[in-house]
């Protein structure tokens, strides 16, 4: 199809919402005329650079995206369930190391980087298990379907100058687009960037688009 859409995710796994965001955004793919880029980043520089604060610090914030969760998890049909020890898992431990795992997987096996990003969300925000420790990377990326040397290979890479640089690379140019938070998408519509913060952005998004907005799980013939 000619006149093909770019839309660019900027995400992290430590994101719930970026998980609501990604499946949505994959389900679409073969039903509007887009090409989907995966950005991995991360969000904690994100939120530091823009003085922003994570919702769960926010009393409220906190108490209202615990029901929320609940309510999306049923509505985008993705098994998101918060973390026992909330924080101590998404905020003492954060995403860092998964980001840097992540960044790799992309650098030198981009055909992982849907289904190891997928496992690393549901292992976090389904499964209550850590992302930070190598193991558990490595439990991640071999349920996508990686080979054991690959993956200890990739785990190898984490701490090198060219994957810290690359996922800093990608956070500072989601940052220059204006971001603030995850998941953040960036459309170029005429030629020009057009950024969404946002998973409950994607309506508005398909409309600046021209695309049809089928709800969250789109039926399946309409992929055909």
């Amino acid at each position: 199809m000619s006149n093909r859409r770019l839309v660019e995710l900027f995400y992290d796994v430590v994101s719930p919402y970026s998980w609501l965001g990604f499946e949505v955004l994959c389900r679409y793919r073969s039903i509007w005329n887009v090409d989907i880029r995966l950005r991995p980043a991360f969000l904690g520089g994100i939120m530091s650079a823009s003085g922003n604060s994570p919702p769960a610090l926010v009393p409220k914030k906190a108490a209202y995206m615990v029901k929320d969760l609940e309510r999306q998890a049923e509505f985008y049909q993705v098994p998101v369930r918060q973390p026992k020890d909330f924080f101590q898992v998404v905020i003492k431990k954060g995403s860092l190391s998964a980001m840097r795992f992540v960044t790799a997987v992309q650098m030198s096996h981009p055909e992982f980087l849907e289904q190891v990003s997928r496992e690393l969300w549901l292992r976090i925000w389904s499964e209550d298990k850590d992302i930070t420790e190598p193991d558990s990377l490595l439990e991640a990326a071999r349920k996508a379907g990686m080979a054991l040397d690959q993956v200890e290979k990739l785990l190898g890479m984490i701490s090198s100058p060219e994957v810290k640089s690359k996922l800093r690379e990608t956070t500072e140019e989601a940052l220059e687009y204006g971001t603030f938070g995850m998941p953040t998408m960036v459309a170029h519509i005429d030629g020009k960037p057009q950024l969404y913060f946002g998973s409950d952005r994607i309506e508005v998004l398909a409309h600046q688009l021209g695309e049809k907005w089928l709800g969250p799980v789109p039926p399946q013939k309409s992929r055909l």
